[in-house]
C-alpha cells in the first residue's frame, strides 16, 4: 500500500459517493484475508469515516440509499469484524465498536458485542497503557 491511499476515493471527510457501497463491500472481503497490521488498520479507519458519514445526511433518498448498502456489507461480515476488535489492539477494538455503533447495528447480539468490545478498551486504558 505504499505510494496508495483511499483519501478521497471512498469518502471524503465523512462524504460517501455511489462507490463507496461496493467499496465497502470489497475492504469487508480483504479484511477477511491475513492483513498485516498497515493495511488492516487503513481499512478500518476508512470503515469509520464511511460509518460516520453514512447518517449524515437527513432524509433525501440517495443517501439513505447508499448508507443502507455499506451497513448491509458491513452486517454480512459483522463477525469478521467482531473478531478483529476481540484479538486486534484496544485500538482496533475501539475502531470496531464505533464502526458498529455509527451503523446502528442493532439487535440483541450486535449490542452485546459492542459493549465487550467497549469493555476490551476501558481495560486495556485503565492499565495506563494502550495495547
Amino acid at each position: 500500500m505504499i505510494g496508495y491511499t483511499l483519501d478521497g476515493h471512498i469518502e471524503e471527510s465523512t462524504i460517501i459517493f455511489e462507490c463507496t457501497p461496493p467499496a465497502v463491500g470489497v475492504i469487508m472481503a480483504a479484511l477477511a484475508g491475513d492483513l498485516s497490521t498497515l493495511p488492516q488498520d487503513v481499512l478500518l479507519q476508512t470503515l469509520w469515516f464511511v460509518a460516520a458519514g453514512s447518517g449524515d445526511y437527513g432524509p433525501t433518498a440517495g443517501s439513505e440509499g447508499l448508507g443502507e448498502g455499506c451497513r448491509q456489507h458491513v452486517q454480512e461480515a459483522f463477525w469478521r469484524l467482531v473478531q478483529i476488535g476481540l484479538t486486534g489492539t484496544a485500538e482496533d477494538a475501539e475502531t470496531v465498536a464505533d464502526i458498529c455503533e455509527s451503523f446502528g447495528l442493532r439487535g440483541d447480539i450486535a449490542v452485546f458485542y459492542q459493549t465487550e468490545l467497549r469493555g476490551r478498551v476501558h481495560a486495556k486504558t485503565k492499565r495506563g497503557r494502550r495495547v
